[in-house]
């Protein structure tokens, strides 16, 4: 028997430390995000959680679809958010909930970065599977 998940406490200074990661891949966007909670590295054991950024002018990750729903809360910024097509705009203090498989992307409208917290119901975010919309095609709706 697998023993229960611990306590996990980060502090700003690792949170403000840990280097960002970045796609390089243009039909994916212009993105970064930082993984704050995901095994192996964090004694979590249902969910994962991390923040993401998206730089003023071209930031935006583009349209795609996962199977586990997401939580996102905007902590600065503002943005424009399709989720299944609806145009919904988001500024700080916002809070999305986007349904599992559902087709959601984001673009920074604003002359700041557009930072989100982000959550899904997994342990793992290597668990997370990425279906860009582009790279699918129709198959993939």
């Amino acid at each position: 028997m697998a023993s229960p998940a611990q306590p996990v406490v980060l502090s700003p200074h690792h949170t403000s430390t840990q280097p960002l990661e970045k796609v390089d891949v243009p039909s994916q966007g212009n993105f970064m995000w930082h993984t704050l909670f995901s095994q192996p590295n964090s004694a979590t054991d249902s969910m994962c959680a991390g923040i993401a950024v998206c730089p003023p002018g071209t930031g935006r990750l583009c349209p795609h679809r996962h199977e586990q729903a997401e939580i996102y809360y905007i902590i600065s910024g503002k943005g424009v958010m399709k989720i299944n097509g609806k145009e919904n705009h988001v500024e700080r203090g916002s809070s999305v909930f986007i349904p599992s498989n559902a087709e959601h992307e984001i673009a920074n409208v604003g002359e700041e970065e557009l930072r989100w917290f982000y959550v899904f119901p997994t342990a793992d975010f290597g668990n997370v599977v990425y279906r860009f919309s582009k790279e699918v095609g129709a198959e993939g709706k």
